[in-house]
């Protein structure tokens, strides 16, 4: 694969390569995106590769290789990709084959022939086998060869692990036509839905991962999206979620077998402890009890039990809460309030967990909506958005040369300047001295940028001035006003499970009005007349605007230099 694919001879999918599961998916004529099954029937591909004997085996037959043959087993090894042995963390890969130094680079000492002597593979060895595998199943199902690629990337993939990969995808006969950001692939499967309408918004996207979580602030304006914010934390993850059940059945376990001993402290049933364990999280996800059962869990001894979901968010409730904060704070860090986010999408597979989305249904207004499968009808499946968003980019650019993609993936072409505030009129008639702001173009909007709107006018009509104003979105905080001293006392003597929820302070979202860009005045305006406002703010930050009453006559036109911006970058 040294020489570029002619582009008219591209047959491109989307891979979702993950440290626990990978996926694949393609765009049909029709152009919606279909995730693709494996030979094993397997849309969620664990990211496992497990060699017996000199065959290899993936997916979902190398991770029952965790119990028997952990040594020759290799997990978890994305985020190995480019980096140095000394800054991984290698605790995921305590049950399965350790990564090693190796010269410049990490690998895992396995034996992957027949022979007896241990090999040792580097973890780009390994991607291009798994990448390879991938892409073989790819081909069988859309019978011709697969050869291309649009590849998701968690936010804070650094450039060499980007080489890396794109390396490893080479060597496995993949070109790779773009490395998309998981969360905006995730944005981009819902806003390719046909029932989708395009509307300017602030999306948060949240992905509580295996071995991390990533959370992403992302500005949606007229189709081009802006990360405004990003956190990533491997103390969050759905790992914990496991060690949760792990822990809880096997005190169940010591109690039932007094003399059986802790399964966890055997790496065999401790492998069989956590197979089992992430069955019963996937069962509790669509139902309200689960089984757990497992065959000589430890010393000889079967084991059988059941839990209910209730038990299970009672004991993972921390984990459930810290998620909620991690998501809170990706939004303070992109200097925003929860009344500003407009939609939350959950992803990743951990988010089908109902507790998972009711935990931000407490932390985020009525407002804002949480798409997740126990929350919304018309959720798209967490666990297949961000192939998706990767299938439908792959369909759209595959047929481009390779070096157009690049110019039009180039920092030149997507960091462009951002307006830092939002910016709208005031309508002001007669007497009034202030009106209400009617933002028009909102901030985080990348330039050039064209925006009309319709505004009513004070009902009386008249001579209307109407100022064209940077504007901040505002909280407003109303406090309950402090009840008399009797009815109070009253309060007190009810019974104390009374609500008190009318105690609750209210907020809402107002807009600051800032500095005035340009006044116009419009004379003997009808009485509940509205009013045309056009602005067009070029890349050289000019401002254009124009006023007028919608079915009058003239106007009024401006041209002036434009608000203060910021140059936006990836968060």
């Amino acid at each position: 694969m040294s020489e570029e694919i002619d582009s008219a001879q591209r047959v491109a999918i989307g891979i979702s390569f993950g440290n626990s599961y990978s996926s694949i998916a393609f765009t049909t004529s029709e152009g919606k995106a279909e995730v693709i099954a494996n030979e094993e029937g397997d849309r969620q591909i664990p990211s496992i590769l497990s060699y017996v004997d000199g065959e290899e085996l993936q997916g979902t037959q190398a991770k029952a290789q965790f119990v028997r043959n952990a040594k020759n087993t290799v997990a978890y090894f994305r985020d190995f990709l480019g980096q140095e042995f000394k800054s991984i963390d290698p605790t995921p890969c305590h049950q399965s084959a350790h990564p090693v130094q190796h010269e410049s680079t990490i690998a895992f000492k396995i034996r992957d022939t027949a022979e007896e002597a241990e090999n040792t593979i580097t973890v780009s060895e390994i991607t291009t086998r798994h990448l390879k595998r991938l892409k073989n199943s790819a081909s069988e199902y859309l019978g011709k060869k697969v050869n291309a690629a649009v590849i998701t990337v968690p936010t804070n993939f650094s450039d060499a692990q980007k080489t890396a990969l794109s390396k490893a995808a080479k060597e496995a006969g993949i070109e790779v036509l773009q490395f998309i950001n998981e969360p905006v692939a995730a944005v981009l499967a819902y806003d390719a839905r046909p029932e989708a309408k395009l509307a300017d918004k602030i999306i948060l996207v949240a992905d509580l991962g295996g071995t991390r979580s990533d959370v992403a602030v992302i500005a949606s304006r007229g189709g081009i999206y802006t990360i405004l914010a990003t956190v990533h934390d491997y103390e969050v993850s759905g790992f914990k979620l496991d060690q949760v059940l792990m822990d809880h059945f096997a005190k169940e376990y010591m109690k039932k077998h007094k003399s059986g001993g802790d399964p966890r402290e055997n790496d065999r049933s401790s492998a069989k402890l956590k197979l089992e364990s992430e069955a019963v999280k996937k069962a509790l996800s669509i139902g309200t009890s689960a089984n757990f059962s497992v065959e000589s869990l430890a010393n000889g001894l079967d084991f059988t039990a059941t839990i209910n979901r209730t038990r299970y968010d009672l004991l993972a409730s921390k984990h459930f809460a810290a998620y909620a904060r991690l998501v809170t704070h990706a939004v303070e860090k992109a200097q925003l309030d929860p009344l500003d986010i407009s939609e939350i999408i959950l992803a990743g597979g951990n988010s089908h967990t109902p507790k998972v989305a009711s935990a931000l249904r407490s932390a985020f207004p009525d407002s804002t909506t949480i798409l997740a499968p126990s929350t919304s009808p018309t959720s798209i499946n967490p666990s297949e958005l961000s192939v998706r968003g990767a299938a439908i980019q792959a369909s759209l650019i595959q047929r481009f040369e390779l070096e157009d993609i690049e110019q039009s993936t180039h920092p030149m072409v997507t960091v462009t300047p951002h307006l830092s505030h939002a910016v709208g009129v005031l309508c002001i008639s007669g007497e009034e001295s202030s009106g209400v702001f009617h933002a028009i173009v909102d901030a985080e909007t990348p330039l050039p940028v064209r925006r009309s709107a319709i505004i009513a006018t004070p009902r009386e009509g008249g001579d209307v001035l109407i100022k064209l104003c940077e504007g901040a979105g505002h909280i407003k905080v109303t406090k309950p006003e402090p009840k008399p001293k009797k009815e109070k006392e009253e309060k007190d003597s009810d019974d104390d499970d009374e609500s008190e929820e009318e105690e609750e302070e209210l907020r809402e979202k107002t807009w600051k009005v800032g500095k005035v860009l340009a006044e116009a005045a419009l004379k003997g305006v009808k009485k509940g007349a509205k009013v045309e406002v056009q602005i067009s703010i070029s890349a050289s930050l000019d401002v254009n605007c124009i006023f007028r009453e919608v079915g009058g006559k003239g106007g009024v036109r401006g041209l002036l230099a434009g608000p203060k911006l910021v140059q936006n970058g990836s968060a």
